[in-house]
């Protein structure tokens, strides 16, 4: 971990930097154990994504969330596993509604075995990732099931448009919060809260989780546009293609209406 400090001297925090290394290899190895399965073609579906690889970025902030307390806790590392089957799961489930070809740089799970097997597979992820929590105890099944809620909830807003009357950029930063911030934020919440942190320190982690979740949201939506699949490891454009208006897109909407210049109109 490198901290900008005064002066813009960097400094490495050998100890927290080894700490989360550790911590990220134990999820690894719970990403695989977790998507075995005694049916051969489920592990190959279940793992598909799982070593295509990806950032880990929820892991990530659940280790280092867990930096408040105990990071040695013994439900750290199980709550990253939690976390990441879910995201894992979700995005089984937006490759088919998105029709997506690629994904992590390899063929979406839909393309190579087609929507019902990409959808079921989700499914299962879904189904380990709660059984990993009900040995977490009766809080963190509320408070992934809270946050589950929310994503789709977010997910199904984002599909029905803004009502009527509403401004489309606070519809937006809704939806974001909901299908991006809040699994964000639980991430944090889970790292905090497993290692036994102060609840103020769990309180503010996750108030942290869900903004850098949006700001990760806001970013992606923009490489949806400015990337190439060789960029961002999936197929690019999808929102474009489902007339899913992004922060980009509302934002030109309003230049062409304030300005009427006729290469925003054109654009």
């Amino acid at each position: 971990m490198t901290v900008v400090g005064p002066f813009g001297l960097s400094v490495r925090d050998q100890a927290v930097e080894a700490d989360v290394q550790a911590g990220l290899a134990a999820v690894e190895e719970g990403l695989l154990e977790a998507t075995k399965s005694e049916v051969p073609f489920i592990t190959e579906a279940a793992q598909h994504l799982v070593r295509a690889g990806g950032k880990r970025f929820r892991p990530l902030l659940v280790m280092l969330a867990a930096q408040f307390g105990d990071p040695y806790a013994p439900g750290v590392v199980p709550s990253a596993v939690v976390v990441e089957l879910t995201h894992l799961a979700t995005l089984y489930h937006d490759d088919v509604m998105d029709e997506a070809a690629v994904r992590r740089g390899v063929a979406s799970a839909n393309t190579r075995w087609g929507n019902s097997v990409a959808v079921l597979t989700g499914d299962f992820l879904f189904a380990r990732a709660s059984q990993i929590l009900a040995d977490l105890g009766p809080e963190a099944v509320r408070v992934q099931a809270l946050a589950f809620e929310r994503l789709v909830t977010g997910q199904i807003l984002e599909t029905a448009g803004p009502q009527d009357g509403r401004d489309p950029v606070d519809h937006y930063l809704d939806v974001l919060g909901g299908k991006t911030g809040s699994l964000v934020a639980v991430s944090c919440r889970f790292g905090a809260m497993m290692s036994g942190a102060d609840e103020t320190v769990v309180d503010v982690l996750t108030q942290y989780g869900e903004r850098l979740g949006v700001a990760f949201q806001l970013a992606d939506d923009v490489l949806d546009i400015a990337s190439d699949s060789h960029e961002s490891g999936k197929t690019p454009g999808t929102d474009l293609r489902e007339g899913i208006a992004t922060l980009p897109v509302l934002r030109l909407r309003e230049r062409a209406q304030r300005l009427g210049l006729s290469e925003d109109i054109a654009l």
